[in-house]
């Protein structure tokens, strides 16, 4: 379950190091969206290193040896349940979105259909369950620090996005705002 290449420095040290990185992108991300009304392309290829240096870490996190996934066990087998249907439902969301609203291009509109109806982020929420999925396959109490990691990025990232879009689209984007949840509605 823990592995002895494992070690709590590692962790702690690669945790706040992302962090700190997510946060100078998320600054930069901040600048272009202000200066710009969009994303340079520097902004988004950080963007996209951000989530893919989230990515790589799982080394560090997680076991990550194939040959090690027990699919007799419950938590592996939903592990990979989940990481096929997030990954999934992740690109359909996305594919609804555009490519220039995925990328933060373009803000012309606000995207409020489909998935978005639901959520103002069911790209992260997806994403999430791959990530969640990933764990499972190789379960340890690492892989829910890497978990925690991956949604403080992305929330930093969604606090940035949701000020420009505030900025943008004011009145229609509170009103949206209102009325569907950041990520996911619990019943009450």
């Amino acid at each position: 379950m823990f592995s002895q290449r494992y070690f709590l420095p590692n962790i702690i040290l690669t945790s706040l190091a992302l962090i700190i990185i997510a946060i100078f992108i998320f600054r930069k991300v901040a600048e272009d969206y202000k200066e710009k009304g969009r994303l340079s392309i520097l902004s988004t290829i950080l963007e996209f290193l951000i989530f893919f240096l989230h990515g790589m870490s799982s080394y560090i996190f997680l076991d990550s040896d194939i040959e090690s996934i027990n699919l007799g066990n419950p938590l592996p087998l939903s592990g990979l349940f989940l990481l096929i249907f997030g990954l999934i439902f992740t690109i359909v969301s996305m594919a609804g979105l555009g490519v220039k609203k995925s990328l933060g291009q373009t803000v012309d509109s606000l995207a409020i259909l489909g998935f978005y109806k639901y959520s103002r982020n069911p790209q992260i929420v997806f994403y999430g369950l791959v990530i969640i999925g990933c764990a499972l396959l190789w379960p340890s109490w690492s892989g829910i620090i890497w978990i925690v990691l991956y949604f403080i990025i992305a929330h930093i990232m969604v606090k940035t996005e949701e000020i420009h879009l505030l900025r943008v689209h004011g009145k229609e984007y509170r009103k949206y705002c209102e009325r569907t949840p950041r990520y996911i509605n619990f019943p009450k």
